[in-house]
């Protein structure tokens, strides 16, 4: 009874509070708790004519049809691998660039760099593929640098192994400005007191970045780095499906990308929940890990 009566006090007194959060929670329930329900149908040979009810009841085998799929190991490794030089080169990016534009004390020139960061963010993601295309194509602006010192023109979207750097390596690109806000909004709260204690204690720039600036953002790395970790398998399809062709299909091709193809194209729909379902288990498994592993090591974790 005191938690209910905590509870109705701490409503009363942050009532706003409370009714700003409403649309929020609305939004989360009707559109990611509501629709586990439809996870059944990964154990059944859905159709939609037939409805939950009336579909064939399959068990697990959507799964085994999975796990025995020739593409199997092949979309496993490329999803695992394309995540994961993402993690070790687009994660420390946003860092970078926030540690990098906190330095600047010009502020014009500050807003400006910032503003131009922050631009790729808002490109349509056709526009980009559509751009990556086009630069790197034989007879693309690419190319043609590469040609005055020496390097044959080739389509890069036509060598399997240009695929996964050209996609970090634009995705990097897209993201690194709309990543930084996070870093620049919490070291925008550290206190300027433990900046000069390090100066009067004879630290420069860089040993103030690695003495205090650092350390005062490892907690939100580590809460962002936990939270990356547990999405290393739900890479998007968009951009795989608008840049890859059967040429690359080989390096290019994840398990999103076959999810969309057997889901919406092939309109196999509990095969392609029973494939989104494995997707969610395995991150949920390594983002305990990962979890554990923080609060083990480092004291701090998301729960």
């Amino acid at each position: 009874m005191s938690i209910l009566k905590n509870l109705k006090r701490d409503i009363i007194k942050n009532k706003y509070i409370y009714l700003m959060a409403i649309p929020v929670a609305a939004f989360y329930i009707c559109f990611c708790y509501l629709p586990m329900g439809g996870l059944v149908i990964a154990f059944q040979d859905y159709a939609p004519a037939k409805g939950i009810l009336g579909s064939e009841w399959v068990g697990f085998q959507n799964f085994i049809n999975f796990f025995h799929d020739y593409q199997f190991t092949r979309l496993l490794r490329n999803t695992i691998l394309l995540s994961l030089k993402l993690i070790i080169f687009g994660f420390p990016a946003p860092i970078l660039l926030a540690l990098l534009i906190n330095e600047l004390r010009w502020k014009r020139y500050r807003k400006t760099v910032q503003t131009l960061s922050y631009l790729p963010h808002f490109i349509s993601l056709v526009v980009v593929c559509g751009l990556i295309s086009d630069f790197t194509s034989s007879t693309g602006l690419v190319n043609q640098l590469l040609s005055y010192i020496g390097i044959e023109p080739k389509t890069f979207l036509m060598q399997p192994k240009m695929f996964q750097p050209l996609f970090v390596t634009t995705d990097i690109w897209q993201t690194i400005g709309w990543g930084s806000i996070v870093y620049l909004s919490a070291i925008s709260s550290i206190d300027p007191g433990l900046y000069e204690a390090a100066t009067i204690d004879g630290a420069g720039r860089f040993r103030q970045i690695l003495s205090v600036t650092i350390p005062s953002l490892m907690s939100t790395i580590i809460v962002l780095f936990i939270m990356r970790i547990g999405n290393i398998m739900s890479l998007g399809y968009e951009k795989v499906i608008l840049l890859y062709n059967p040429t690359i299909m080989e390096r290019a091709d994840i398990i999103s990308s076959f999810t969309y193809r057997r889901g919406l194209l092939d309109m196999d729909y509990g095969f392609s929940t029973a494939v989104g379902m494995f997707n969610s288990v395995i991150n949920f498994v390594i983002l305990w890990i990962a979890n554990r592993l923080c609060k083990k090591f480092t004291g701090e974790s998301l729960w």
